[in-house]
């Protein structure tokens, strides 16, 4: 068997808020619940799993979209007044990067957790 990704705890200081924004923002189905947990799941089988705890550290979460979700997470992301930025260091407020002939960009979520959309995956 080939190694993947299953899932990933996401901490959370409110787990209904958290995973909710994800699912409204990025137009996924609504969380469902696993023990303490709310699970979000994406079209490649992995979930993200929203824990509450009260300490933080910050991550990161990229999300590979095609150009219509990219659009749609683009609106509903200015329809709420939200910030993003073109780079994860948050120097170019309010732009959109074009990387690998793909577009992305960076967002906050509840939590402080750093959040990117892109149409194309990054080339290594």
């Amino acid at each position: 068997m080939s190694v993947q990704l299953n899932h990933t705890i996401v901490w959370c200081t409110d787990k209904q808020k958290s995973a909710s924004f994800l699912c409204q923002l990025l137009g996924l189905a609504a969380a469902k619940p696993f023990g303490p947990m709310l699970v979000v799941q994406l079209a490649n089988n992995v979930s993200l799993d929203f824990y509450e705890n009260d300490e933080i550290s910050v991550q990161h979460y990229a999300f590979l979209l095609d150009e219509e979700e990219f659009d749609h997470v683009f609106a509903r992301l200015q329809g709420r007044g939200l910030m993003y930025w073109a780079d994860p260091g948050k120097q170019r407020p309010g732009e959109i990067y074009q990387h690998n002939g793909g577009r992305g960009m960076y967002f906050d979520d509840p939590d402080g957790h750093l959040l990117e959309v892109l149409t194309q995956p990054y080339s290594i």
